[in-house]
């Protein structure tokens, strides 16, 4: 559980109905209860108190996982919930199961016969927690929502204002004895305006205590809200230029804010210079700092600031603001789907003029970092009717969920993405690219009617727009779905009517030139789909033919993963020191992005290992 915040206050009662919950007689109904309150409330703050102060109710450990600011336009799907929660329960991602039905199985498994405290915060739809509630007497789980409840079945239990007794209180932790002396009669007001607030008492106490006077003219509209009261207070303290960045930054909805994504917003140049406004507003409680060194706001402040920006800049000026980031995004990531998968056409050439990330790591480090943000810009583009950046956003996702294995984290965006083009028909190879990468994206979270249907819209996509390169792609794809599922002759089936249609490509045609390496692929997929059917001899011709291929070209991704296709062929054939020579040229060709193949390898080392022995 993350600490509790030293002006932590009060609370008493709300903490003794959560114990009454987690203690109450079991008698075969889950222990299970539901925190809520308005935003700023402090619900987050009651739910670690509560861990910290029952450490030896839950001996055998208490999990946090906190919802917000995660992909998707409502937060994250139950699945990615599960995973998010059986990460900080300490399962391998290698243990991770793949669906949705799994992971709760495997979660049930975890906490049987356990004593164990589960939050979490930020909940926005029952779904997502539904699959948690616990079947064994020990395990309490705790879903804090800000805002209005959920139709949880739930002990239900509300975090009211302070009182004014205990607001004054939180003043004195966080400022000190001194400084409420200083403030003398400045205090009345502070708790008139604050009106039990946690979050407004908090940002109030340190601004008055750094000197801030009495509200300023035109700040008193906002009394009847405190945190919109506080967050105009706030504002007092900064200049014009970065009360303008701020507002201007939080129309977006950004999860996370980055100088890169500050410039862009406020049309500034220096980016070092939206750093320091950035840290200026989080000096005065207006930004929260990430342990990425990145920003958030508090949603209730991001709130009001976008609501405050169209009065005060217009509404050209905001529109204009949130197409910049999604320009500045769309440009950085471009680029880094390039530098991580740097030999396919399914990555949009560097845009000119561009700085090239060094590398396949760099360009898979920067995905994953801005996952989040473009995960959300790709509904952002498509509710400003968008349609080119939304496609384009989710297109360059394609790196990250093939090499990363980040599959939970885009789904939203490519469905989004694929709505967005079928109902504008402006681009039908684009179209079938997005769905290709659904399909992947479902056949990696094991959905498998889901993705064949995409499998095949791709295929019809491509079709259409008399698109060869994309319509085989698109049939390869459906032969890997078949082999993920142990169908192994129609697999192969798949694969040699994908092999037939890339030969319909004539020279000058797009994808003529990559044909060797694209055809040394499939070749490759057909050898691990002849080894399924225990056609071993011809697996393995294939599969040399594909790492032969390979070691001619800088491709070492690709070399790696022949090798460890050729790897498994050999283990099969008994061959398990040829085996083990083909695993370690392709653990010393991967690089940290590839980060599920690499944990897949020390598996196959050890069956390899234990017939030798």
């Amino acid at each position: 559980m993350p600490p509790v915040p030293w002006a932590f206050t009060d609370r008493q009662k709300v903490l003794k109905q959560l114990m009454g919950e987690a203690t109450r007689p079991w008698e075969g109904r889950p222990r299970i209860a539901l925190l809520y309150g308005p935003p700023g409330g402090g619900t987050t703050s009651v739910a670690r108190r509560l861990g910290a102060e029952c450490r030896d109710l839950f001996s055998d450990g208490q999990f946090y996982v906190d919802l917000r600011e995660s992909a998707g336009a409502n937060g994250p799907e139950p699945a990615a919930v599960l995973l998010r929660l059986l990460c900080e329960m300490g399962v391998d991602p290698e243990a991770m199961p793949a669906t949705e039905a799994g992971r709760e199985r495997l979660y049930r498994r975890l906490t049987a016969e356990r004593k164990m405290l589960v939050v979490i915060d930020h909940a926005t739809f029952l779904a997502q927690v539904r699959g948690l509630v616990p079947a064994t007497p020990d395990v309490f789980l705790l879903v804090v929502v800000s805002g209005r409840p959920l139709l949880l079945e739930a002990e239900h239990v509300a975090v009211p204002p302070l009182s004014r007794r205990h607001a004054k209180q939180m003043v004195l932790k966080t400022v000190g004895r001194e400084n409420v002396r200083r403030l003398g009669p400045e205090m009345r007001g502070l708790l008139d305006r604050c009106q039990g607030s946690p979050l407004a008492l908090h940002v109030e106490a340190r601004l008055l205590a750094g000197g801030t006077s009495a509200p300023g003219q035109g700040t008193e509209v906002w009394w009847h809200h405190p945190v919109h009261a506080t967050t105009e207070r706030a504002s007092l303290r900064l200049g014009p230029e970065t009360v303008r960045l701020c507002r201007l930054t939080a129309l977006g909805g950004w999860p996370s804010i980055s100088a890169e994504i500050a410039a862009a917003t406020a049309g500034v140049d220096d980016e070092e210079e939206a750093a320091r406004m950035l840290a200026e507003a989080a000096d005065v409680g207006l930004l929260e700092l990430l342990p990425d060194l990145r920003y958030r706001f508090r949603p209730e402040i991001r709130r009001h600031l976008a609501d405050t920006a169209a009065t005060e800049h217009g509404a050209r000026e905001c529109s204009d603001a949130v197409t910049r980031v999604l320009d500045a995004l769309l440009n950085r990531v471009l680029r880094a789907a390039r530098a991580a998968l740097s030999a396919s056409w399914r990555t949009e050439p560097n845009p000119e003029p561009s700085d090239a990330l060094r590398d396949e790591s760099e360009g898979i480090a920067v995905l994953a970092a801005e996952v989040t943000n473009v995960v959300h810009a790709v509904s952002v583009a498509e509710e400003r009717r968008q349609v080119a950046t939304a496609l384009r956003l989710a297109r360059a996702l394609w790196p990250l969920q093939l090499k990363a294995g980040h599959a939970d984290e885009v789904l939203s965006a490519l469905r989004v993405a694929v709505r967005c083009g079928e109902q504008n028909r402006t681009d039908e190879r684009m179209t079938g690219a997005l769905y290709f990468q659904l399909a992947h994206c479902l056949g990696e979270l094991h959905r498998w009617e889901q993705a064949n249907r995409a499998a095949r819209t791709a295929v019809a996509h491509e079709r259409a727009a008399g698109h060869l390169l994309g319509e085989a792609s698109s049939v390869e794809l459906q032969g890997l779905l078949c082999m993920n599922r142990w169908r192994f002759q129609e697999a192969h089936d798949r694969f040699v009517e994908a092999e037939r249609i890339y030969r319909r490509i004539a020279p000058g045609q797009e994808g003529a030139e990559d044909l060797p390496r694209t055809l040394a692929l499939v070749e490759r997929h057909r050898g691990r789909a002849l080894r399924g059917l225990g056609r071993l001899d011809e697996s393995r011709l294939l599969l040399e033919g594909a790492v032969t291929f390979f070691r001619q070209r800088p491709e070492a991704y690709n070399l790696a993963r022949a090798l460890t296709d050729l790897a498994e062929t050999l283990h099969d054939i008994g061959d398990d020191t040829a085996a083990l020579a083909k695993i370690t040229e392709a653990e010393a060709l991967l690089t940290p992005a590839a980060a599920p193949h690499l944990r897949y390898l020390p598996t196959l080392r050890r069956r390899c290992e234990a017939t030798v022995r």
